[in-house]
């Protein structure tokens, strides 16, 4: 029986993969579950695992190369089956269309080993130097010990006290001898580092993260809202819990912490946008955006109201840790239905987040600073934090943006809440017009 193994498409936002690795060769005997290959998606990179036995008959795709998803890129069978008519579907892998194929990194290779680069012929001691002199002038002259250069003794000196290379001056003095005037001049002027432009291809990631903002941003109606944190008394019960030994617990936890309370007593923030309906989610599943040297990977923290705070916060750090290693899979990091971004780390005060979607809201969270507040008539220093919603207007408005951002803040500026279950609320909340 014939296997088709194509490049699968694991995640909504993947259009193609790149073939790390393959962990089977022609030839190599196969069982249905083993590690044909290592797929790079545009958020990690994981393993390709066989669904069907026999023999690798066929490697049509080389390590290294970008496939689009879907594609063909080898093929499974026993020795005597005849896989013919399988890899004639794959015509287009095998033989790319010619412009394509010009700009791949083989068929450059190819064509610099087979095609020698012309050389320019270099005079003998017994001939004439007219010609070559016409075909590399610059490189006789700076390279040759036999090419005298007209300069002054002081040209000489200042030239080599400010490493300037004599060759490329134009002197001004007789017969083209440079002259001291002609050195000063040099070294008024500032020097330009020549730079090589460089093209760096896009990774999978940055090609994702190119592909979903421009879905998100152009169509989807944007509006922001911002608002003031005062953080001292987060921070306090912070420390506090670390002293009781829980272990460090970011701020990250509490920003998610304090996110789900507020879905929690607004679930109609908890929503997408499907088009002809709001789709309004069952459980409150945060994404939070990790940096990582490709781009942006979001790992999700799922129900996030049914669990703890030091259950969040294990999570955290256990997703973190595997997100920056590439080792989430595609479950770990789709699928949130509400993002947190925080570059607080970063001393960036105040930003927005691009949607993501379907999600209809996102939260961007700035640095914490110390600041003198008034109180009364006395002027104390707070910690304070700007954070900023970015809303779908197709879904939301901004009254329920603002009342989010109400209980948002309400729950850091007085955190124990934090600590307690929040399906079942004790405290009771007051919305307050503003």
């Amino acid at each position: 029986m014939i296997t088709r193994v194509v490049m699968p498409k694991l995640t909504d936002t993947m259009e193609e993969g790149v073939v790390v690795a393959w962990k089977k060769h022609e030839g190599d005997a196969v069982d249905s579950g083993d590690i044909l290959a290592e797929i790079e998606t545009d958020k990690a990179v994981l393993d390709l695992e066989s669904f069907g036995s026999g023999v690798l008959r066929k490697v049509l795709v080389p390590e290294g190369e970008t496939v689009k998803a879907g594609k063909l890129i080898a093929v499974i069978g026993e020795q005597d089956d005849d896989i013919e008519a399988t890899l004639a579907e794959s015509s287009e892998v095998q033989t790319p269309a010619p412009e394509p194929q010009k700009d791949s990194v083989p068929s450059s290779r190819k064509e610099k080993s087979s095609s020698p680069s012309p050389v320019p012929s270099i005079p003998t001691k017994g001939e004439k130097s007219g010609s070559a002199k016409k075909e590399v002038p610059d490189t006789k002259a700076e390279t040759s010990p036999d090419v005298r250069i007209k300069a002054s003794p002081r040209a000489k000196v200042l030239a080599k006290e400010q490493g300037i290379d004599l060759s490329t001056i134009k002197g001004s003095g007789p017969e083209g001898r440079i002259v001291e005037a002609d050195i000063q001049g040099q070294s008024d002027t500032p020097k330009v580092l020549k730079q090589e432009t460089k093209d760096i291809p896009l990774s999978q990631m940055r090609k994702a993260i190119a592909r979903v903002t421009t879905s998100s941003k152009a169509p989807v109606p944007h509006f922001y809202l911002t608002t003031e944190v005062a953080m001292d008394q987060a921070e306090r019960l912070r420390k506090q819990m670390e002293e009781l030994g829980n272990g460090p617990l970011s701020l990250t936890v509490l920003f998610v912490r304090a996110a789900a309370l507020a879905l929690t007593r607004h679930p109609e923030m908890n929503v997408s946008f499907m088009g002809e309906a709001l789709r309004r989610h069952a459980t409150i599943d945060i994404g939070i955006a990790v940096a990582l040297e490709e781009g942006l990977i979001t790992p999700v923290i799922r129900d996030c109201a049914g669990k703890n705070i030091l259950q969040v916060a294990e999570e955290i750090r256990d997703l973190f840790i595997r997100a920056k290693s590439q080792q989430l899979t595609p479950e770990e990091y789709a699928g949130a239905t509400f993002s947190i971004s925080n570059l607080g780390m970063y001393e960036v005060d105040n930003f927005i987040a691009v949607l993501m979607p379907p999600q209809a809201a996102s939260l961007a969270i700035g640095a914490v600073n110390i600041v003198p507040v008034a109180r009364g008539r006395a002027i104390k220093l707070s910690r304070r934090m700007k954070v900023t919603l970015s809303c779908d207007h197709r879904a939301l408005d901004g009254a329920q943006g603002a009342r989010f951002l109400q209980s948002f803040k309400r729950a850091l500026e007085k955190p124990l809440e934090l600590f307690l279950p929040l399906k079942t609320r004790s405290i009771p909340h007051k919305q307050t017009d503003q």
